[in-house]
């Protein structure tokens, strides 16, 4: 069951209700019809206030999988948002399992790909370093021979050297720790120096994998994220 303002696409086999809040079909409203018919998943397009925070919270800790998304610059800052709506820290702690940041980056156009060696100082202004390297699973590239790729512009890419986007993903497992962090009401910061410690790679990090490996561009990376 979905409950969506506006529903953009028809999936078949999937119950999707279109929010009307002039008339009181509110997410809030959808969800708490929803939850009477005991559904196994529920997804909440958005939650934009408390009422509909607190009924997906407790929706999750009654053994419900629910899907809902978040307008935050990154994972970390879900916790934040949701504690700012109202939501108990202990609650948020308690019902979330995984925080997904994604944003779309453009790809270079693969007719006119064309590689070229950056000057140092450009790898270090984005914060390329051998352990970064590492950290990325990127252990075959040499810090000191890095290689970059922009699209020359042809007639396939309209001259822009781009051709299609990609996603880049910062992905937050809520661990035990983290949970407890939550719980303390420890900073964003904090939280997210340890999610990074446990393995997630930021939006910044995801974009130089994919810029290293040739599928974006030095100011595709810079555009879309920041340090």
């Amino acid at each position: 069951m979905t409950a969506e303002d506006p529903v953009e696409y028809n999936l078949h086999g999937i119950n999707q209700v279109q929010c009307r809040p002039e008339i009181g079909l509110s997410f809030a409203a959808a969800l708490k019809s929803f939850l009477r018919q005991d559904p196994d998943i529920i997804m909440v397009g958005e939650i934009r206030d408390y009422e509909t925070s607190e009924i997906a919270v407790k929706a999750s800790l009654t053994g419900h999988l629910v899907l809902s998304t978040l307008h935050t610059n990154d994972a970390p800052s879900t916790i934040g948002r949701l504690v700012d709506m109202g939501v108990e820290p202990y609650m948020v702690a308690t019902s979330l399992i995984l925080v997904q940041a994604q944003r779309l980056i453009r790809t270079i156009c693969k007719n006119c790909k064309m590689e070229y060696k950056p000057k140092p100082e450009l790898a270090k202004s984005i914060g390329i370093t051998p352990e970064l390297l590492l950290r990325l699973g990127l252990k075959n590239i040499d810090i000191n021979n890095l290689v970059f790729y922009k699209g020359k512009g042809c007639e396939m890419c309209n001259n822009e050297g781009y051709k299609g986007r990609t996603g880049i993903f910062e992905v937050m497992p809520i661990s035990e720790k983290l949970k407890e962090m939550i719980i303390r009401k420890e900073s964003v910061l904090e939280i997210r120096k340890v999610a990074r410690s446990q393995g997630m790679y930021t939006l910044r990090e995801s974009a130089i994998r994919k810029l290293l490996l040739g599928i974006t561009s030095f100011e595709q990376v810079t555009e879309v994220t920041v340090d």
